[in-house]
């Protein structure tokens, strides 16, 4: 078993807002913010996510019902991991509109083991701690896997700024492992983005102008809370032959 006590940690707080914009409007967005923003350090790459919830999907359920507060956990990889990689366990909480992220790192196996079999990992911190009692009180299961490919940049000025693009998201209910592949059901049409705008403070002035001049509009858009609504009127669907039948 390798190693986790040295596993780098993060904590995040910050505000996001979400739009859905199709490819033109994209490539007009990527020659305008040329003098505002560049290229992260990893400039594009595939996020692999397994949402873990509740039997009953409490977490995804409560997410949907717009609360002051909710939260979401998730195992994250960079790509297709094998049992060494780095993968980030995580807690994504909101509330009244701020995002706190907690993650902590630790090879693929001992993350599983962690999340599935409860072996606890190496840490005695307070993010571990704050993860540990999330995982404790709903006992949650792998129900979604969701990849989508991101390209990212960062403000110049204000480097905290983040803007990102995610395309190409899909998701499955099914083969809930990350070293399955990152193949899914596709969740948008194929020439829409899901572009994210991620800051501390409020929105640049530049920025508001480029998105009132396209008529782009903030949008409530969960991407697991999108798997989560086919899985249902899947079932909806199914059970109702036999609700039929038996009427």
């Amino acid at each position: 078993m390798a190693e986790t006590n040295n596993a780098i940690q993060f904590s995040f707080q910050r505000f996001e807002k979400k739009y859905i914009i199709s490819s033109e409007q994209k490539e007009y967005i990527t020659k305008y913010i040329q003098e505002y923003m560049k290229p992260d350090k990893y400039p594009s790459y595939t996020l692999c996510n397994l949402y873990y919830d509740t039997d009953n999907y409490d977490l995804i359920r409560r997410s949907i019902e717009k609360p002051i507060y909710k939260e979401k956990i998730r195992l994250r990889s960079y790509g297709i991991p094998n049992d060494d990689n780095i993968v980030f366990i995580e807690i994504k909480k909101k509330y009244k509109g701020i995002v706190y992220k907690r993650r902590i790192s630790a090879a693929l196996k001992e993350a599983v083991n962690y999340l599935d079999f409860k072996e606890p990992l190496k840490l005695n911190d307070q993010i571990y701690n704050e993860i540990n009692y999330s995982i404790n009180f709903y006992n949650p299961k792998a129900k979604v896997f969701l990849a989508y490919d991101r390209t990212a940049l960062y403000g110049i000025d204000v480097p905290s700024i983040r803007l990102t693009f995610d395309n190409n998201i899909r998701g499955r209910e099914y083969d809930l492992n990350l070293k399955s592949g990152d193949y899914g059901e596709n969740v948008l049409k194929g020439d829409q983005y899901l572009m994210e705008l991620k800051l501390s403070y409020s929105i640049p002035v530049w920025m508001a102008h480029m998105l009132s001049e396209l008529e782009i509009y903030p949008v409530s858009f969960s991407k697991y809370g999108n798997i989560y609504t086919k899985i249902l009127l899947t079932d909806i669907q199914n059970e109702a032959p036999q609700l039929i039948k038996a009427y």
